[in-house]
């Protein structure tokens, strides 16, 4: 089995170079056999690679931008599939390999039979916490009517001005930070969008002057 790893080398994007540069980076340092093909000097690995990759794996403009992973013939992903992989120790079984002996990636199957014991685990907890929570119950309700009690002796009494104010500016301060976040990863995407969007342009380019090469040599 072959690792095929489909990639642009006159790519004018710095994302996707960056990209392209982790995924074979990591494969390097797994030691994981791999061939690269290049999509901007070769016809032929352009139109496989676009004609392999899923219909509903592709991009609206149907696409596919570089890199993209394949073992043999089977699509293993690109490259968001390939860093949600990498993070959760899944990059064998992305690539569709056993891992390696030694390797800290638990095999698929194991995984799922270790799943299946962690649920019976969580039942029985389930079934062990639902005795206690009874207890609880009978406990809180003592609570609840003491509570009560101290409640009407003390609901004249109201909390200070400046404890509200300092909550308020407080929920202030969390909104102001969570919108500034949310501002600079939509400008993130919108750059990353336009560098994808100029690679297939180039990318459009270069077909249209091959196909008018072709027509005037015609």
């Amino acid at each position: 089995m072959v690792i095929k790893v489909f990639l642009a080398s006159s790519s004018g994007s710095t994302a996707i170079k960056k990209k392209q540069q982790d995924v074979v980076g990591f494969l390097e340092a797994l030691k994981v056999d791999y061939t690269q093909l290049d999509i901007a000097c070769n016809e032929e690995n352009r139109m496989w690679m676009r004609q392999n990759v899923p219909e509903e794996k592709k991009p609206a403009n149907g696409i596919p931008l570089p890199p993209q992973i394949f073992n043999e013939n089977g699509y293993c992903g690109d490259y968001e599939t390939f860093f949600d992989a990498k993070e959760d120790n899944m990059v064998y079984a992305f690539l569709g390999l056993p891992p390696p002996p030694g390797s800290k990636e638990v095999p698929v199957d194991e995984r799922n039979g270790d799943a299946h014991g962690d649920e019976e685990q969580a039942a029985d907890e389930e079934e062990e916490g639902e005795g206690g929570e009874e207890e609880e119950e009978e406990v809180a309700e003592g609570e609840t009517a003491n509570d009560e009690a101290t409640e009407g002796e003390t609901a004249g009494d109201e909390a200070p001005a400046e404890e509200d104010q300092a909550v308020e500016e407080t929920d202030e301060v969390t909104e102001d930070t969570q919108a500034q976040a949310e501002e600079e990863e939509e400008q993130e995407e919108e750059d990353l969008q336009s560098e994808e969007e100029e690679e297939l342009r180039q990318l459009e380019e270069e077909e249209e002057a091959e196909v008018q090469e072709e027509e005037e040599t015609e």
